[in-house]
């Protein structure tokens, strides 16, 4: 199972060049080169703090009545986070470059409960030519309440991934997904327990 150290931090504003670099994003189901994604992380006594840097020649950003509209057709990083991998329950966090959310709980398998909310999440993404960062933060007794970080333990499961979407030349959108794990599945999905890996929280 893939794991990434989440190095903590005592410095405010955040010193990201201490995070590990994780870009080991792939597209597992088509034959095409991925864009540069940069997933970091880090922690202090109160948060969980994390960034994804993306390279996207063809950002795809429609429109819609709801966060839940917008998000779901747009180019977009996502965090999942689960107590185990029977996925029952599992947490997820969809974000836009636009600053966007949605937040779900669901049930494996992919039984979604779209009304959860994740209590203290702050978000921020910014948009400069080529490239969009998302950056936010979780409180560490958040993942405590969800169960994820339990007594005694450092580490917890979680999927990290990548929405890839560009237009066609006849104006259709194609959509492109791609995750840190490659769960080994006929066609794209991040909802099975094998696309998920470890994060611990180190010192």
């Amino acid at each position: 199972m893939k794991r990434y150290p989440v190095h903590h931090t005592s410095s405010s504003p955040l010193d990201w060049s201490v995070a590990e670099p994780l870009t080991d994003f792939t597209f597992p189901w088509e034959e095409r080169t991925a864009p540069l994604t940069e997933f970091r992380a880090l922690w202090d006594e109160t948060h969980f703090h994390f960034r994804f840097d993306c390279v996207d020649e063809d950002l795809v950003l429609p429109d819609g009545p709801t966060s839940k509209d917008r998000v779901l057709g747009s180019d977009r990083v996502e965090i999942f986070f689960t107590p185990d991998l029977s996925l029952k329950p599992y947490y997820c966090l969809e974000m836009s470059p636009r600053g966007d959310v949605l937040a779900y709980e669901a049930t494996f398998y992919r039984e979604m409960n779209w009304d959860w909310s994740c209590a203290g999440l702050q978000l921020n993404a910014t948009i400069e030519g080529n490239r969009y960062s998302v950056t936010g933060s979780l409180p560490l007794d958040t993942l405590r309440a969800l169960n994820m970080l339990k007594p005694g333990s450092s580490e917890f499961y979680a999927g990290l991934y990548r929405a890839e979407f560009h237009h066609q030349p006849d104006g259709t959108v194609h959509s492109g997904w791609m995750p840190w794990v490659n769960p080994q599945t006929d066609r794209p999905d991040f909802h099975v327990p094998a696309s998920f890996g470890v994060l611990e929280l180190v010192r």
